[in-house]
């Protein structure tokens, strides 16, 4: 008799909140053994510890996917390299699951350059399947993806030590929803390898005859190169990683100058709905044109800015001065104690004004104290023009020492002489500077702050800034959503607050709620150098989701609005009900701020499961906030940058960057993610499972498993206990009436799991032999044992 024996070592990394990392993965093989029954680990967060290497075993070496995509039909090649790390000759199928709803036909598969065949297997007959070697072996790991359709080889030999190169390709329809098309890419099952994947390779060229606008993975962090309005290619790679997401990709094309798409969800018909809009200009189009702006660099030249600071702050100067488009504004205001200007007005760029800033920049020297409010009011006097788009750079390594030096004055200071609506960019360089300070100016002034640590470049993060800015294209950029039948705006709780402008090459990507469902006209609005223009688009705001595919809309709206809480309570001082709120979120969506991380910790957690006393614990982790300098006071409000600029939701792929039309923290997402490509590499390679990696206000980096994304589920650790963030305060003893209790792999068990949605049973999957788990589904709670 045969039977299927997957061998499978998961190490799943979910990195949460504002160091988010993605994982990737593909198809998996099935060992088919006979006549014996073979133990092997099951998908739970654990450490190997030493061993003999098993008789059957694999690791997936690479994996390479490239797609081209024309119009709504995607050609897929997929290549991935196995080796057989055991100690004898397995005999193996490869095993594809299908995209939902995907249309797949013309598939070839090959293994070293010799054709197999295989055979595409109906959502219903590829059930039989997963659930037959569920059954067979006691192990849920499959249950994750019964219901889809697959692809199943004929059976072929790997000898021990060999490695086999497998290429699977086929054609496939993408979904497609209005103008927004979808392609959905199977990576996560490659986190049956039993090692790090070494390299990962994603490419997908689009082609459309319509321009093609946005283009968005709510999955990963990827790289989007664009040659003309018809053609992109989006990449994607990574090197020692373990899968835990499929790979997601949306576009969109539209013939207007200005094109846009609305994503919506709505998990619970009575609530409020959530929405995600993209919006981007018409590459190379007359609206690409870059407006003319004015940019003032406030450069703080004090005593502490000595040594490297300064030269890299002068090489940053004329970074932005080279790089200036003809018919700009500018000035440059260099401050210590004193304030001096480049000159006494705004200078239109052009050659001979370029020559004489540069000379001005060569002599910037470091000395004397810290006149902020001095600088900025200068700075701030100069700017006239409301029509054109003002930024302010400030740049400043300390706090104030001269002049004012209260920070809630200065703050106001600066937006009561801000007349234009100027957006003030700050820029903090290393641990002694008033983090508070920069944030509160921040958020009067339409802008951001960012931070670069003291081992990083202030050039490279200034000109990356710079770059994003340098080609405005619609300012003063305003959205409003209308429903038919219904007056007045139907949106609420959008983030970010206020959208700012629109530049070249980049893509707002606003998240919010709403209440009315029905069609509905999105309004963009802003202007184009001195024109006022309106754009409109047609959107559909669904009553109820009928699934969970745009399940990643609320877990970004709650990452910028848990952002956008804690920089409430930072400038304003602590606030109950949003405490409340913070901490609702922070549990249902399993998002671990610096003041709710105590939730991870499993015997802590045990003794704070009242709503009460994690209000508690929440209030006195808050007053950490109080640290406004130092390293404390730079990492949390670093923190809480990436939260309010996040472009995904934790557990997916994002990265901490230029965000809904905001500036990202540059300086702490590029040490965040060294940091996290070297503690992941390491803990994968131990075998750790299920971690989420943060970082402390003392610049630690932690490591827990005992909170888990898996779908739209966040699951928590008790022991042996699995609880959801629905049944975390349920009491086994006491609400005992109300708990279904089904023993894993009886009659019940699989009756549950065929009306469970793919994310249930992924949850059902993560299940040890030795653990149990409570989950509330369909209005009911189990306890499965």
């Amino acid at each position: 008799m045969k039977r299927f024996t997957l061998w499978a070592l998961i190490v799943a990394l979910t990195l949460p909140t504002w160091f988010a990392t993605q994982a990737l993965g593909q198809g998996f093989l099935l060992v088919e053994e006979s006549g014996r029954r073979v133990a092997h680990p099951l998908p739970r967060p654990f450490i190997v510890r030493p061993t003999p290497p098993p008789a059957t075993s694999y690791k997936v070496k690479s994996i390479e996917m490239n797609a081209k995509v024309v119009d709504q039909t995607a050609q897929v090649q997929l290549t991935q390299t196995f080796v057989n790390t055991g100690s004898r000759q397995m005999q193996v199928t490869f095993v594809f699951p299908l995209p939902a709803d995907a249309v797949v036909d013309e598939m070839t598969f090959m293994v070293d350059n010799k054709e197999y065949e295989a055979k595409i297997m109906p959502a219903a007959q590829a059930r039989s399947i997963f659930e037959g070697y569920v059954r067979r072996n006691k192990d849920p790991a499959l249950l994750e993806w019964a219901g889809l359709g697959m692809v199943k080889t004929s059976v072929f030999p790997v000898p021990p030590g060999a490695e086999r190169k497998v290429i699977l390709q086929y054609s496939q329809i993408l979904r497609r929803n209005d103008r927004l098309t979808e392609l959905t890419f199977p990576l996560s099952t490659a986190k049956f390898t039993s090692q790090p994947i070494e390299n990962l390779s994603v490419r997908v060229s689009v082609e459309s005859r319509s321009k093609i606008k946005n283009i968005y993975s709510p999955s990963h962090s990827v790289n989007i190169e664009r040659r003309d309005n018809k053609h992109a290619v989006i990449k994607l790679s990574a090197q020692n990683v373990i899968p835990t997401s499929d790979f997601q990709l949306f576009f969109d094309v539209s013939k207007k100058d200005i094109g846009a798409s609305l994503i919506a969800y709505r998990p619970q018909a009575g609530e409020d709905g959530y929405f995600l809009l993209m919006a981007s200009p018409d590459i190379g189009g007359e609206v690409a044109e870059a407006a003319r702006k004015t940019i003032v660099f406030v450069v703080d030249r004090s005593g502490s800015m000595s040594g490297k600071k300064i030269e890299q702050a002068r090489e940053a100067l004329k970074f932005v001065l080279n790089n200036l488009n003809e018919g700009d504004l500018f000035n440059i205001v260099a401050y210590d104690s004193s304030v001096e200007a480049f000159r006494e007005e705004l200078q239109r760029y052009n050659d001979q004004t370029r020559g004489e800033a540069l000379a001005f920049v060569d002599g910037i020297y470091s000395g004397g104290s810290t006149n902020i409010d001095g600088a900025l009011t200068v700075a701030l006097g100069m700017l006239q023009n409301e029509k054109l788009p003002n930024y302010v750079i400030f740049l400043t390594d300390g706090r104030p020492t001269a002049g004012e030096k209260n920070e809630m004055k200065i703050a106001a200071n600066a937006a009561k002489n801000n007349k234009v609506d100027a957006r003030i960019l700050n820029m903090g360089v290393g641990y002694d500077v008033n983090s508070r300070l920069l944030d509160r100016i921040a958020v009067q002034n339409f802008g951001i702050s960012q931070y670069v640590r003291p081992n990083q470049n202030l050039e490279e993060h200034v000109s990356k800034l710079y770059g994003r800015i340098s080609r405005p294209v619609l300012t003063n950029v305003k959205l409003s959503i209308d429903v038919e039948d219904h007056d007045g705006n139907v949106i609420n709780r959008v983030y970010p607050r206020r959208i700012g402008d629109l530049f070249a090459g980049e893509q707002l990507v606003i998240a919010g709620r709403y209440k009315p469902s029905g069609d509905a006209k999105v309004v963009i609005k802003g202007r184009i150098g001195d024109e006022k223009r309106s754009f409109d688009f047609p959107a559909k705001l669904v009553k109820a989701s009928r699934g969970e595919n745009y399940a990643f809309v609320e877990k970004l709206w709650a990452t910028r609005r848990i952002g956008e809480i804690i920089d409430e309570l930072d400038l304003n001082g602590q606030n109950e009900e949003l405490m409340e709120e913070l901490v609702g979120l922070s549990v249902k969506h399993g998002i671990l701020t610096p003041y709710t991380s105590f939730l991870a910790d499993e015997n802590s957690a045990q003794g704070i499961v009242s709503r009460g006393r994690i209000l508690d614990e929440t209030r006195r982790q808050l007053n950490r906030l109080s640290s406004a300098e130092g390293r404390a006071g730079l990492s949390q409000r670093a923190a809480k940058q990436a939260f309010k600029t996040a472009n995904a939701a934790p557990g997916g792929g994002g990265t901490a960057g230029l965000g809904g039309g905001g500036f990202g923290d540059f300086g702490a997402a590029a040490e965040a993610t060294a940091k996290d490509a070297s503690i992941i590499s390491g803990l994968a390679k131990r075998g750790v499972q299920g971690a989420q990696v943060f970082e402390g206000d003392d610049g630690v980096m932690r490591v827990t498993d005992k909170v888990l994304q898996i779908g739209k589920e966040t699951l928590y650790k008790r022991g042996k206990l699995w609880v959801t963030a629905s049944t975390r305060t349920v009491d086994l003893k006491k609400d005992r009436a109300k708990i279904v209790e089904i023993e894993r792999f009886s009659k019940s068990y699989f009756d549950l799991t065929k009306e469970n949605s793919k994310s249930e049973n992924a949850v059902f999957a993560q299940q040890a032999q030795d653990e149990e788990l409570l989950i509330s589904i369909r209005g009911k709670i189990y306890l499965i044992k």
